[in-house]
């Protein structure tokens, strides 16, 4: 059976196995069924690192604050806010008659529980992005303020993802551990079951306090790493809403009239982390112990030609964290130009004409099609690359463990540029899988977070990039859009720029 016959057939057992799960009147009438690249890992907003997770998350957590199509930060469950005079206190003021999906009120007591739980839980990923934060005040039961060691500049981007989301301290208290298999907070649909690699079903919260705005029974999502299939399934009318298309078919479905498309301009990056530090293992291979020849791989890779080969063009050439259009892109760092026999001369350099090293990449369309040209690019100028295709979420314990030498690692991206640079390149972050380490640089990163002057900041970031760029723990790529596929039925779909679809509004006619 031939490549393309085996997607087909793949496509329809599993558009069969999605179909059965639920009757096809509920899921037309009641149903949104979502379609996702990834299975997401723990449910648990403190703990979690992917991307898909998140796409859960704006279904069943609501935050403090949210952004909206323009980046602006809106109010959540946070109505209002106010710094104090020396910008090192943040008072909250919060929505009333808000529920948590097990019935609890939602109040500043619960704020206060959640930040402390987000910078004290072991294994918190949201630790770094709230390190400023010192203590929480109730004020009374409708009034949180935060208390900050110095002023920090991104903390509202902060909260307006998954530092600022609210779980019940009472489910929080009571399944410990296990949260993340039951969780509980206070958004618009509430957890029903997961099978992992197989589905999570969410139900309505009839007590949701924006209930007017909720028009689905259940949502359900389905992890299909496969690009053709989940798009098989979108068009045999299994799924209403696919996220992360691959690039080379959104011209297709953009002409049936039967389905409608998004491309939005993201705000994170793909790149390639290396282990520089995260383990003993970076120092056993040249790409981890030696910046020269990071500098070499840079070189060898043909940005443009990536974003043509892997994403069609839909995706912006970049070397930084954010795109060149952001008002924060470092301008005295400009992307570098393809110079293979400047990389071979650095590899003689270096000592290590042919240097090998594993590129540990996940399972999905994208990923591996990006894998497979910087293979190619890189063996122009002397690299050996062996590819190591691996499930998302494994691939992220590998790499929490340092037990890898380069990860295709993409990074949905924040509000505040901070979000996209901090927890990564900082020493010990929780994020920071290379395993970088530079006390000036973190001086760097610190002040770029109390500077609240936007001229200052990008001086900031200017300073920083001259560091890390030439250091290389990731390489920047390129900034790919958000490609979404939907059932023309389906309204009220927003097109924000952190790429995750909103589920309040969604309605189907």
């Amino acid at each position: 059976m031939d490549r393309r016959s085996f997607i087909k057939a793949s496509s329809l057992t599993l558009a069969g196995a999605v179909g059965h799960a639920l009757p096809a009147s509920a899921a037309q009438v009641q149903t949104l069924r979502i379609g996702l690249a990834e299975d997401p890992d723990m449910l648990d907003p403190t703990l979690a690192r992917t991307f898909v997770g998140r796409i859960v998350f704006a279904a069943l957590c609501d935050k403090l604050f949210d952004i909206d199509e323009k980046l602006n930060i809106v109010p959540q469950l946070a109505t209002s806010y106010a710094w104090s005079p020396d910008n090192k206190a943040l008072t909250l003021k919060l929505r009333k008659g808000v529920l948590f999906q097990d019935g609890e009120k939602f109040d500043a007591t619960a704020v206060k529980y959640n930040i402390e739980r987000h910078k004290t839980l072991p294994g918190s990923s949201r630790r770094g992005e709230l390190a400023p934060v010192q203590s929480v005040d109730v004020i009374d039961a409708y009034t949180a303020r935060l208390n900050l060691s110095a002023p920090f500049a991104p903390l509202l981007s902060v909260l307006a993802d998954r530092a600022g989301m609210m779980v019940s301290p009472k489910a929080a208290k009571a399944e410990g551990e296990n949260f993340a298999n039951k969780p509980v907070s206070c958004g618009p649909f509430k957890f029903v079951e997961r099978v992992p690699q197989g589905h999570i079903v969410l139900e309505r919260f009839p007590e949701y306090w924006n209930k007017d705005a909720v028009h689905f029974d259940k949502v359900m999502y389905t992890p299909i790493p496969d690009s053709a299939v989940r798009l098989a399934n979108l068009r045999a009318g299994q799924l209403d809403f696919i996220e992360r298309m691959a690039s080379s078919d959104i011209a297709g479905l953009r002409k049936d009239s039967h389905f409608k498309t998004s491309s939005i301009t993201g705000i994170g990056y793909q790149g390639i982390t290396i282990n520089v530090g995260k383990s003993a293992q970076a120092q056993k291979n040249p790409l981890g112990r030696d910046a020269r020849v990071r500098e070499a791989l840079e070189l060898a890779i043909d940005r443009e030609g990536l974003v043509q080969v892997v994403m069609d063009g839909e995706a912006t050439v970049g070397n930084q964290w954010v795109p060149p259009t952001n008002r924060y892109y470092a301008k005295n760092v400009p992307v570098p130009r393809r110079d293979v026999v400047k990389a071979k001369a650095l590899l003689k350099e270096a000592g290590v004409p042919n240097p090998r090293f594993t590129l540990m990449t996940p399972t999905t369309s994208d990923a591996q099609r990006l894998a497979q040209a910087v293979q190619s690019m890189a063996q122009e100028a002397g690299f050996d690359v062996k590819i190591q295709s691996t499930e998302f979420a494994t691939s992220l314990n590998l790499a929490e463990k340092g037990e890898y030498e380069a990860y295709v690692l993409q990074w949905s991206g924040r509000a505040d540029p901070d979000g996209n640079l901090f927890s990564f390149d900082g020493c010990k972050q929780p994020l920071n899988y290379s395993g970088y380490c530079a006390p000036a640089v973190d001086t760097l990163l610190n002040k770029s977070r109390t500077d609240l002057q936007t001229t200052q900041r990008i001086a900031d970031y200017a300073q920083i990039a001259a560091r890390v760029l030439k250091d290389r723990p990731i390489l920047y790529v390129y900034h790919a859009h958000w490609l979404w596929g939907y059932t023309s039925k389906l309204t009220g779909v927003r097109d924000i720029p952190d790429g995750l679809l909103r589920v309040t509004g969604l309605k189907m006619i």
